[in-house]
C-alpha cells in the first residue's frame, strides 16, 4: 500500500503540457440530432459501426505523433481483462505490436466519451469501434506514404509501424502522418480482414493489469499515494433521510492529527494526516452525532407483496400473437428475488485534488463522463475544470459505491484547496449505502397445445429501477446530503431490446403469443441501481425453471424440448455443444443427486450461453454442492480465448452465489448485512467442483460481449438441477434460504 501511484500515467505527453486535439460538433448538431444509445451518449453518425456512432472522429481513438502510437478508449478496465482484448484488437488493425501502442483508458481529458462500461457493450461497442477506426487509420497512413512516393497503396505494406515499398522505400508511421489529417469522421463501409490473418485477434495475451495484482503493486485507486495527500472519512446518517440534530465538531478537531472537520447540512467528513487518525475521528464522529427520523424500512417477509402495492408505471414489454384458449398442459408460479448486493471485497475510494482551478478526481467509476456532469453540477463548476480519471477499483461489476466516495472526495477536495483528498469507505458504509440489486417478483403462466407446443406466455414482474446511474448531481448521496440539497433525476428504465428489470424478460423460444408487462416502482423502500446482468438473473431463471416443467408435462426431453422451439442456429449449436459435452441425459443414483439444464441469449440480441450442471443437495443439511458445470458460450469472433473463458468461469462463481446464498438481511431496525457475516457469499470449499467451457469461434462475425452472458443460465441450471434433485421447485431466490415450494 506504499507504492507510488504513477499520476501523470495516462497522459500521453510524458514531458508534461497536456494537449487535447479531438473535438466534439457544434453544439446546434448535438442539439438537432437527440439521438441517445443505450449507454447515455448521443449519437451523432447513426450508420458507423459500434462506439463510433457516438464518437465518429478518427483521432478520438488514435492519434500518431513523433511520442508514438496513442490509442484511446472511453471503456475500463473492472478486472475482466477488456483492456488487454482492446488493445489487441488495435493492435492487430494498426498491424504493430502491443507493446509499441500507448493505451489509454477512460480520461475526461483525454479519451472519447463512451458512457458507461456496462452491460456487456465494451468489446461489442469500443472493440468494434477500435476494430474499424485503426484499420482505416492505417489505411490513410498507407496513402499518404503512396502519395509521397508516387505509387499505388495496394503496392506497400507495413511492418510493425514502418510502411515499406516494394523498391525498398520506408517510412514511419509518425512520418505518414504528418499528410494526413485525422480529424475526420470514420468511414460506414469496414476494411476487410481475413480472420485466418490474424495474428493477434483470437489469440491470449497476457493480462495487462495482472503483473501488479499478483505482486503487490499500485493496481487499484485504494492504493494510490499522492504528495501531502490527506485521509478523510464520512459519516453517514443512521438511515437514509435522517436529520441531524447535533454534532461536537469541536471535540473531533482537537483529536491528534485531525486537520478538517466537514459540516454542510446532514453532511459530516473529517480530514487528518494519516488514515488512522481519520478512522478513530469518524469513530468519535458517530458517538457524538444525534440524528432524528429517517427512511422506514419495510419487512424483509413482506417487500414482495409491498411491490405490488407501491406506485409503478405499467409497461408494456411484449404483446405478440392471438392467445387462445389452452387445449394443454399449463404451468403457473411466481418467483421472487431478494435485494443483493454488489459485495465489492475493497469497499469503494477515491482521490481527489482541486488545484489551479481544476478539480481533478480518481475513481473506479464505470462511467467517468456521467460522474463528471454530476460532480461539476455539486461543487459548481463548468464541467471542463472537472477531470475525472480511471483506476481500477478492488472489485465490482455494476453501480456499487464508487460514483458517491468520488462525489466525497470532490466536495471535501473544494474545501481544502491544493491538498490531495484520499477517501476510503469503510465495509459498513458500503454494505448499508451502496445501491442494492432490486428485489423482484415475477409471475409466469405458459401453456402447451395439443401438440405438445409452447402456446401462449404470459408474464408480469414488478421491480424497482436498475438504472439509477449518474445523470445529475442528485444521483450522488452527498449532494443529497449537504444543506442545499440535489434532487435525483427521475428514473427511467432502460427501452428493450436491452431492457431494465425486463432484461430477457421475453423468451427466445417459439412461442404462439407473448402478454409480458413490467411494474415500474419508482418509489423506493431501498436505493437501487445496476448489477450485473439486471433483470436477465431472474427473468432468465423464471423462463428456464418454465420450460422445464413445461417439457415434464409434455413428456419431452428438457434440453429436446429447448431444441425444438428454437429457430436460431446459433443457439441450437451452443445447446447441442453443451449438450454433448456433458453427455446429456445423465443419470445418477446417488442420494439427492440432480442434474439441470439451461440456455439464453443475453438480451435475445448478444452472447448466447448454454449450460449444465450436476449437483448435490444434501438431505440433512440442504447444503448445495455444485460436482460439475458444463458450458458453452458463442459470442462470435472471439478477442482473446483466454479472456472470455476467465469471464465465463467468473459469471458461474458468481450466478452460483447469487442463486444459492445472497439475500439482505434487513428488518424494520435496520439493515442487518453490514459485515460479511451478515452477507454470506459463495466461499472457496463452495466452488464447483469442475468447470468446462466450451467456445465456439465464429470467425469473422461481430464480437457480441461476454460478461453477462452466463449470470441468467447458470441460475437456471442451478434451479432446475435443484428440482430434479429433491423433486419440488424452489422459486424464491436465494435457493438454500428459502422453503417455499411452487406447484405448478
Amino acid at each position: 500500500m506504499g507504492n507510488e501511484f504513477d499520476v501523470s500515467r495516462r497522459a500521453f505527453l510524458r514531458g508534461g503540457a497536456l494537449v487535447v486535439t479531438f473535438s466534439l460538433l457544434p453544439i446546434g448538431r448535438v442539439l438537432a440530432d437527440t439521438e441517445v444509445d443505450t449507454l447515455g451518449t448521443v449519437v451523432l453518425a447513426p450508420d458507423l459501426p459500434g462506439s463510433l456512432r457516438t464518437n465518429p472522429f478518427l483521432d478520438a481513438w488514435v492519434k500518431i505523433d513523433s511520442n508514438g502510437i496513442n490509442v484511446y478508449t472511453g471503456k475500463v478496465e473492472l478486472g475482466t481483462g477488456v483492456k488487454t482484448a482492446l488493445l489487441q484488437i488495435a493492435a492487430e488493425r494498426l498491424q504493430v505490436a502491443p507493446a509499441a501502442i500507448n493505451f489509454l483508458t477512460a480520461d475526461t481529458a483525454l479519451t472519447p466519451n463512451e458512457g458507461y462500461t456496462a452491460g456487456s457493450h465494451t468489446i461489442f461497442d469500443s472493440g468494434t469501434a477500435l476494430f474499424n477506426a485503426a484499420a482505416q487509420v492505417r489505411k490513410l497512413l498507407m496513402e499518404s506514404a503512396a502519395h509521397e512516393w508516387g505509387v499505388e497503396p495496394s503496392s506497400l505494406k507495413t511492418n510493425d509501424g514502418v510502411i515499406e515499398s516494394a523498391s525498398g522505400q520506408r517510412m514511419t508511421y509518425a512520418q505518414a502522418v504528418q499528410g494526413v489529417d485525422l480529424h475526420r469522421y470514420a468511414e460506414a463501409e469496414p476494411i476487410q480482414a481475413r480472420p485466418s490473418d490474424y495474428k493477434l485477434i483470437g489469440h491470449s495475451l497476457q493480462r495487462l493489469d495482472i503483473p501488479a495484482k499478483v505482486s503487490g503493486g499500485a493496481a487499484f485507486v485504494q492504493d494510490m499515494r499522492l504528495p501531502e495527500m490527506l485521509h478523510a472519512r464520512v459519516i453517514r446518517p443512521p438511515r437514509p433521510n435522517s436529520t441531524l440534530e447535533s454534532f461536537d465538531a469541536q471535540s473531533i478537531k482537537s483529536l491528534p492529527g485531525v486537520v478538517q472537520v466537514i459540516q454542510d447540512g446532514n453532511y459530516l467528513a473529517v480530514v487528518a494526516r494519516d488514515e488512522w487518525q481519520a478512522i478513530k475521528a469518524m469513530r468519535n464522529g458517530y458517538a457524538l452525532s444525534r440524528w432524528s427520523g429517517g427512511d422506514v424500512i419495510p419487512d424483509a417477509q413482506h417487500i414482495h407483496e409491498l411491490l405490488t402495492r407501491l406506485p409503478a408505471t405499467r409497461f408494456p414489454i411484449s404483446h405478440e400473437g392471438k392467445p387462445t384458449l389452452p387445449s394443454g398442459p399449463s404451468f403457473k408460479a411466481k418467483v421472487t428475488k431478494q435485494y443483493l448486493m454488489h459485495g465489492s471485497i475493497g469497499p469503494s475510494c477515491a482521490v481527489a485534488w482541486f488545484k489551479d482551478g481544476i478539480l481533478t478526481v480518481w475513481t473506479h467509476s464505470q462511467g467517468v463522463y456521467p460522474l463528471r456532469t454530476g460532480i461539476a453540477q455539486m461543487v459548481g463548476l463548468p464541467p471542463e475544470r472537472v477531470r475525472c480519471i480511471h483506476a481500477e477499483g478492488s472489485g465490482c461489476y455494476g453501480h456499487n459505491g464508487a460514483d458517491d466516495a468520488a462525489a466525497d472526495a470532490a466536495l471535501i477536495a473544494m474545501r481544502m484547496p491544493g491538498k490531495p483528498i484520499r477517501v476510503q469507505w469503510m465495509r459498513e458504509q458500503e454494505n448499508l449505502w451502496e445501491p442494492y440489486s432490486s428485489a423482484m417478483l415475477t409471475e409466469v403462466q405458459a401453456n402447451l397445445d395439443a401438440k405438445g407446443k409452447l402456446q401462449d406466455w404470459n408474464y408480469e414482474l414488478w421491480t424497482t429501477p436498475h438504472n439509477e446511474r449518474i445523470v445529475n448531481a442528485g444521483r450522488l448521496i452527498a449532494a443529497r446530503l449537504i444543506a442545499r440539497p440535489f434532487k435525483s433525476a427521475p428514473s427511467i428504465p432502460i427501452a428493450q431490446p436491452e431492457g431494465d428489470g425486463d432484461r430477457n424478460a421475453v423468451p427466445l423460444y417459439t412461442v404462439a403469443s407473448t402478454n409480458i408487462d413490467m411494474n415500474f416502482v419508482t418509489v423506493m423502500p431501498f436505493r437501487t441501481s445496476a448489477m450485473r446482468s439486471l433483470g436477465a438473473h431472474i427473468n432468465i431463471f423464471a423462463i428456464e425453471a418454465c420450460i422445464d416443467e413445461l417439457a415434464a408435462k409434455a413428456g419431452s426431453d428438457p434440453v429436446e424440448f429447448r431444441l425444438a422451439h428454437l429457430a436460431d442456429p446459433r443457439a441450437k449449436a451452443v445447446i447441442k455443444q453443451a449438450r454433448d459435452a456433458f453427455g446429456w441425459p445423465t443419470k445418477t443414483n446417488r442420494p439427492g443427486a440432480g442434474v439441470g439444464f439451461a440456455f439464453a441469449r443475453y438480451k435475445n440480441i448478444m452472447g448466447y450461453c448454454a449450460i449444465a450442471v450436476e449437483l448435490t443437495v444434501h438431505p440433512q443439511t440442504g447444503e448445495v454442492e455444485i460436482e460439475r458445470v458444463v458450458t458453452a458460450v458463442d459470442v462470435g469472433q472471439i478477442v482473446s480465448p483466454d479472456g472470455l473463458r476467465n469471464q465465463v468461469q467468473g459469471g458461474i462463481i458468481q450466478s452460483a452465489s447469487w442463486t444459492l446464498y445472497e439475500a439482505v438481511d434487513y428488518d424494520a431496525n435496520g439493515v442487518r448485512s453490514y459485515d460479511w457475516s451478515g452477507y454470506p457469499i459463495l466461499r472457496f470449499p463452495q466452488l464447483p467442483s469442475k468447470v468446462e467451457v466450451h467456445l465456439i469461434d465464429q470467425p469473422g462475425q461481430p464480437f457480441l460481449g461476454a460478461a453477462e452472458i452466463v449470470q441468467g443460465p447458470m441460475a437456471g441450471a442451478i434451479g432446475n438441477a435443484f428440482a430434479n434433485a429433491t423433486g419440488q421447485r424452489r422459486l424464491k431466490l436465494p435457493l438454500t434460504r428459502s422453503s417455499n415450494v411452487a406447484h405448478g
